[in-house]
């Protein structure tokens, strides 16, 4: 019975002393839980009210909830009377050991979060980045993939597209196809002219508005340079860029306009 009784006595001491802060721990925990699942909700709802890629949005609220309850724990165990320096070293030291050994994917990572925030670009956008020029066919978390007009699928890690040049080519809805074209020195420009505008109006690819243009753009000494300045919408500008210049030279020929032809001055000595 006296052994009963002290085994009592202990565990009120137990209780009294440490009680309290057992049941505040479990009460605090339990609050943080529901706060945390609240952020987490909230930042979801932001995301997507800003149209964030689907597979970020769960990646970042996944990261974020984790990251809260750990804070959440160490929080507790510390309420608790834990010594939790030790807990944070081991975390801190567990972190920098991933960090560096992941630098190269994290940048990838932060390029990628970077691209989906701030959309410099989309999916379906014709893009230059990084001496590539193709569709972005898709914005990976840590890739970007574009389909080049050769049809070859390129995959360019985002922290180089990230920190490089990115040229949108397709941002304002329609582009401007640059193209060249040269005549021999002795055809009529006006001519010229006329007889590439008209492959410029009648191309139902090539949009009206704005209007075509055709400039001078060099002269040689048995050449004329000219500036073909076509605009059309981006599911046609491969077709525009590839395929208008097979048409100019096609109506260059039937209207007697000749091509040039580089020609040289031989002098020959006498003894």
């Amino acid at each position: 019975m006296n052994n009963f009784s002290k085994i009592f006595d202990s565990l009120k001491l137990i209780f009294a002393t440490y009680g309290l802060k057992i049941l505040g721990a479990i009460l605090f925990f339990i609050v943080g839980l529901w706060i945390i699942n609240v952020i987490t909700k909230m930042i979801s709802r932001l995301m997507t009210h800003r149209k964030i890629d689907a597979s970020l949005q769960s990646f970042l609220s996944s990261m974020v909830g984790v990251g809260l309850k750990v804070l959440l724990l160490v929080s507790v165990a510390g309420m608790m009377g834990i010594e939790t320096t030790s807990f944070i070293a081991v975390i801190g030291a567990l972190g920098l050991a991933v960090g560096l050994a992941l630098q190269g994917s994290l940048a990838n990572f932060a390029g990628g979060v970077l691209i989906l925030l701030f959309k410099p670009f989309k999916a379906g956008d014709i893009i230059e980045s990084n001496g590539q020029v193709g569709v972005v066919q898709e914005i990976q978390i840590f890739n970007t993939v574009l389909l080049t007009p050769e049809n070859k699928t390129t995959i360019i890690a985002n922290a180089m597209v990230s920190n490089g040049i990115i040229v949108n080519l397709s941002r304002h809805g329609n582009l401007r196809v640059d193209l060249t074209a040269s005549v021999a020195s002795d055809n009529d420009i006006e001519k010229v002219r006329t007889v590439i505008m008209n492959v410029l109006t009648s191309d139902e690819k090539i949009l009206k508005d704005p209007a075509p243009a055709v400039y001078v753009s060099k002269l040689g000494g048995y050449f004329t340079e000219l500036a073909v300045r076509p605009y059309t919408n981006v599911d046609n500008y491969w077709a525009v860029y590839f395929g208008t210049l097979e048409k100019i030279q096609q109506a260059c020929a039937a209207n007697g306009i000749t091509s040039p032809v580089p020609s040289q001055v031989l002098i020959s000595k006498t003894a």
